[in-house]
This record gives C-alpha cells, structure tokens and sequence, in this order.
C-alpha cells in the first residue's frame, strides 16, 4: 500500500447506519478515531436521523436523504468548522443516528396496589397493567435529556423510567376517575385513550411522543374477587330450598348408588328441606298453648301468650300494623287482623 493510499484510508467518506435489532433507539457513528473527509457521502434512511455533534455540542440535525457533506446541507458544522473561509480539510465530528421508528409492545404496570373510592364496594386497592408504544420527536431534547453520550442506546435504558412515570401518573387519573370498578373492563379502550391524552404531556419533556397506551386488565385484590364470586354465586341460587334441593339431587346423583347412600342422601334431602323452611318461618311451640311471635324491624320477639300480647296492645307497644305470627298460620298477618276487638275496647290518648 503505498503512501497516498494510507493516507486517504484515514478519512471516512461514506456514512451510513443500518440495523436489524427491534430495540435500538440511537447508535453513534463508529469512525475509530478517524476522521471524515470534506465531502464525505452520507446516508441517511426513512425512519432515521442523523445528528452531528461537535466538540460536545450539537450541530446539524439531517433527515432522511442523501447528502454529500459540504457548507451547503450542514451549515451549522460549517461555521464550527470556519469553512466559510474557505477551509475544507478533513474533520473531526460525532454523528448519532436516532431511530424514529414506533417502538412498541413496551411493558407496563403497577407494582404495588392502587387504593381508589369505587361508589359500588366504598375503597378498594387495584392492580393494572398493560403496554404503551413510543417513538422519538424531539432530536436534540432526547439526545441531551436522556442519552448523553451512549453510543449504543436502547429501549431497556429508559423503559424503567418511562414505567414509572405511566404508572405515577397513572395513579393520580385512576383517583380522580368515577368510573365503577365493575365497568372498568368495558372502557378499557377508552380509558386507555384518556390515560395517554394525560400522559403524553410528560412524555414530550424527554423528547418522545406517547403514541398509544393500552390498559390490558385492572384487577382487584385476591380476596375481594373471592367475594364477588361468593355474592355472584349466591344471587345465582336464587331460592334458597330450591337450590337445597338441586344440590342434593346432584349428589345422589354422583354417589355411588348403594342403598345406605341412598338412604343417606334421603335423610340429607329432609335435612335440607327442613333447614330451608327454619330459615322463613319461626319456630315451633311444642305445648299446646298458642303462643305468638311479634315482628320488630327485620326481626321476631315470642313466643308470647295472649295475655302478654293483650298487654302489649294496651300498653300501646303493639300498633294495628304490628306483624304476628302464631303456628298453623300459612304468614304473618297484621294486629289489627288477628285482634281487631282489642284495638277498639284501647281508650283514646288522654291528651
């Protein structure tokens, strides 16, 4: 090789950057000390921009094109460089290439619980997550806020901070939002929408536009879906005795059919019909007395003889409205039914 070529193999006069990688946000030109030559030929695709920075501080910002370097297309290097004197030697400069592609499928959540007033269950903590996509605005902004001067700069680098900073704010909209925590599910998509109209804002400081967010799924508490499962299930029974009764059917159904299963399941079957007709009724008076059962508010008071009943009436503690039940009657009926005589032998009010 002689002279002159060693010479001219010094200077870099094709610039370009090419890259397979899925996650590669900024990759500085790699001239290994060498520098590039007036006129040098670069190349810059769709989807890219290249940044000259020189001596630390930024230059010329190129869009997509291709560009012979020289005074006419980076004048800001060219007033640095002083080649509107004339001078057009080789030189020294950094050239970042910034991918402005969508980066997407970027991961978000919550890593401890979101506590919130739902108008439905009064407090409730919730847990979300879901993914969010990004794509470089702002050149200069995001060379000079975020990368600095890494020269193979990724998403991994500033997906941590850009998590925290969704799910901070994100916080902050979840509490001021009066969506119920049982229609969440529905308005995914719109909430999804409203976030990233919120967020974007804090995103444009970095330099980066939030191009969508996407909220996959707010979940409650592992012990509250419990009790929603347990308050779904039990409004799907719908009457109690009968779904006694099914249940039991199922399982003598699944037994083994044997006759003391049999006569097992018979003997739950009775069990659970008589269980059933406790629950609607007070119980029986095993003596012959009548005896009666007053209702007060959501519950019962007796067994109590006539007499005591008589009493009550005339103590004004029983009004005509009052509920009594006493055994053999099918449901409880009101005083002024069962005693009418008594209400009109009462004296009136003294005053």
């Amino acid at each position: 090789m002689g002279l002159f070529s060693w010479l001219f193999g010094q200077f870099i006069d094709v610039i370009e950057w090419t890259d397979d990688s899925q996650d590669t946000m900024v990759y500085r030109f790699n001239r290994q000390g060498n520098e590039i030559k007036y006129g040098a030929k670069l190349t810059v695709r769709e989807s890219q921009i290249a940044v000259f920075v020189n001596e630390g501080e930024i230059a010329d910002v190129l869009q997509p094109g291709i560009y012979e370097l020289e005074t006419n297309n980076i004048p800001i290097l060219t007033n640095l460089q002083h080649w509107d004197h004339g001078f057009n030697s080789p030189f020294k400069a950094e050239v970042y290439f910034l991918n402005t592609k969508r980066f997407i499928d970027l991961k978000w959540g919550t890593k401890n619980p979101i506590m919130v007033r739902d108008p439905e269950f009064s407090m409730v903590r919730l847990r979300a997550f879901g993914t969010y996509e990004i794509r470089i605005k702002d050149a200069k902004t995001f060379l000079t806020e975020i990368v600095g001067t890494d020269g193979h700069f990724t998403t991994d680098e500033v997906e941590d901070q850009l998590t925290n900073l969704i799910v901070s704010k994100f916080a902050t909209i979840m509490g001021s939002d009066n969506t119920p925590v049982l229609d969440l599910a529905a308005n995914y998509e719109r909430f999804g929408a409203f976030v990233t109209e919120h967020i974007a804002p804090a995103f444009e400081e970095y330099g980066l536009e939030l191009t969508k967010m996407l909220v996959e799924n707010i979940s409650l508490p592992e012990d509250v879906e419990k009790a929603i499962d347990a308050r779904s299930s039990r409004e799907m029974t719908g009457d109690l005795s009968e779904h006694i009764q099914y249940q039991s059917g199922q399982a003598l159904a699944n037994g083994s059919g044997s006759a003391s299963d049999m006569v097992g399941m018979g003997a739950g079957m009775a069990m659970g019909q008589q269980m059933a007709n406790s629950m609607n009724a007070p119980p029986t008076v095993p003596n012959q007395i009548v005896q009666y059962f007053v209702a007060v508010g959501e519950k019962y008071e007796g067994p109590y003889s006539f007499e005591h009943i008589e009493s009550d009436i005339v103590d004004g503690k029983i009004n005509q409205k009052t509920l009594i039940w006493t055994q053999g009657m099918e449901k409880w009926k009101t005083a002024s039914t069962l005693f009418a005589n008594k209400f009109f032998q009462t004296p009136p009010p003294l005053k």
